[in-house]
């Protein structure tokens, strides 16, 4: 298939990524200086976010592997400008460290090219290529702080957890397509309930089905497949959880479920059930698992796996309802959860530095007497992450309860409000903290290395959290409108 200039336009984010890091390269091959590769890089991510709002009224094919529609602009939007307020918030964090520091910008411009290729992907090559391009730059972003004298933490063993065990999820990944093409004879997001006669039979898409479902879930952190994720949150340096925990979370979920509902892959027997399965396990074993946290990035980890349980439960829904108001509500989830997660890490980051992590929940305490305005923007965010109502959270929640009510889900919206009351009391159990004296002097004389930048991403994503809670009407009716192309 010819590639004609008309195409090359339609895959602007794409192009504008990968000069971004070819550029970045550039001027760290020229002359290392932090600040030059910093400003190329969140440049380049807010120019690529710019340019996906441009072509957002187009729907099309470019060749066989990628499909530019509404769809897959919104979220390559917000994936891009997930990224670059990572990168903003990554800038103090990293410039005490005692070690060549621009190659990280290089590695967070490579994740963002394969988080876009992979929310445009309807074929299995560009899944894949998307999701280990996004992969393999996660392993270097995770172990980056390795050859530093003063790393706080671990993260030669963070990422060499996150390479084998992610490995291994690609392997089910490769088998599972593998059983598909043979089912199909394409690679590309094919119906499985339309058979001929010479295909091989239902039984091996379903267990075709089932091994991508678990390579999927791994790299979701669904329970069981979650072991991974609580160590490696801890171990890496808190940029790199944070892009983890954002935008590799929320690009694997929107593939995802464009798979879902191109291949009608819902239809088959048993996977439904597998799916409420994991739904139900990961919202249990996230909160009950988040209870026994004293360690603040091991907390959210947990939390992750019970949001994207709570995820789950609008995927199986969107099968019983009429229309699409499951996938609308996952969609807003998605977005609701990178505001919420980028603002609590967003906070945690800049109370924090490369050599001196301030990771535990004890060192939060007295934090509203050091830091008010940090305190209130954490406070929020723990609140949205809860549910509780004039937050972002709350609507999102309610977009999930409301479409699980629709599909009668009785058991997965009982483990959901479950879910959600244990989770109350890990988040109120911060807040309480940031509320006592400080228990002593190096605690209330903390003064971090904070920048402008990163005041300017929290209050940001704080307006956004409060004001998407208050008047979420012009997101929910974009994503009413971009929900048709899925």
């Amino acid at each position: 298939m010819t590639i004609t200039i008309a195409d090359l336009f339609l895959i602007l984010p794409v192009l504008v990524l990968t000069g971004t890091a070819v550029l970045s390269m550039s001027a760290v091959a020229v002359g290392r200086n932090y600040a030059v590769t910093a400003v190329i890089t969140v440049a380049g991510l807010l120019l690529a976010a710019l340019s996906a709002v441009t072509l957002s009224g187009t729907n099309q094919q470019v060749t066989p592997l990628l499909i530019v529609d509404p769809y897959s602009l919104f979220f390559t939007a917000v994936i891009c400008l997930s990224a670059m307020f990572i990168g903003v918030l990554s800038y103090p964090y990293l410039e005490g460290l005692d070690d060549d520091r621009e190659e990280y910008f290089l590695l967070l411009g490579v994740a963002t090219v394969g988080a876009v290729v992979l929310v445009s992907s309807n074929h299995f090559v560009s899944a894949l290529l998307g999701l280990e391009t996004l992969s393999m730059s996660l392993y270097g972003m995770v172990a980056y702080t390795v050859h530093s004298q003063k790393a706080d933490k671990y993260p030669l063993e963070a990422s060499v957890k996150y390479l084998v065990l992610s490995a291994a999820a690609s392997g089910f990944l490769l088998f599972g397509m593998a059983l598909i093409y043979g089912q199909t004879g394409t690679l590309a997001f094919a119906s499985l309930t339309e058979l001929s006669e010479s295909s091989l039979g239902n039984g091996f898409s379903v267990i075709g089905l089932l091994l991508i479902t678990a390579g999927l879930a791994f790299k979701l952190s669904l329970a069981p497949f979650h072991m991974w994720t609580p160590d490696v949150y801890e171990g890496a340096p808190l940029p790199a959880t944070t892009y983890l925990a954002t935008i590799g979370k929320a690009a694997v979920f929107v593939v995802l479920l464009r798979f879902v509902e191109m291949t009608e892959a819902l239809a088959l027997t048993g996977i439904l059930a597998v799916l409420s399965f994991l739904a139900i396990l990961s919202i249990l074993a996230g909160n009950l698992l988040a209870l026994l946290q004293q360690n603040v990035k091991r907390l959210l980890a947990y939390s992750s796996i019970a949001h994207m349980g709570y995820l789950l439960i609008a995927v199986v829904a969107s099968y019983y309802v009429e229309g699409r108001v499951g996938i609308e509500a996952i969609s807003f989830y998605l977005v609701a959860y990178i505001i919420m997660s980028l603002g609590a890490f967003g906070v945690t980051s800049m109370v924090s530095r490369s050599d001196c992590e301030r990771d535990t929940i004890e060192d939060y305490r007295g934090l509203f007497w050091r830091q008010p305005l940090l305190a209130a923007v954490f406070t929020a965010m723990m609140l949205s992450l809860a549910g509780i109502p004039l937050t972002v959270g709350f609507i999102g929640k309610f977009y999930l309860f409301f479409a699980g009510v629709e599909a009668a889900l009785w058991l997965l919206l009982t483990a959901l409000i479950v879910g959600s009351g244990i989770g109350l009391y890990y988040y109120l159990r911060i807040i309480y903290r940031m509320l006592e004296p400080a228990a002593s002097s190096d605690q209330l004389t903390m003064s971090p290395q904070l920048s402008s930048g990163s005041y300017g991403v929290v209050l940001c994503l704080s307006l956004l959290l409060l004001g998407l809670g208050i008047y979420p009407a012009p997101v929910v009716d974009l994503i009413e409108a971009i929900s048709a192309y899925v």
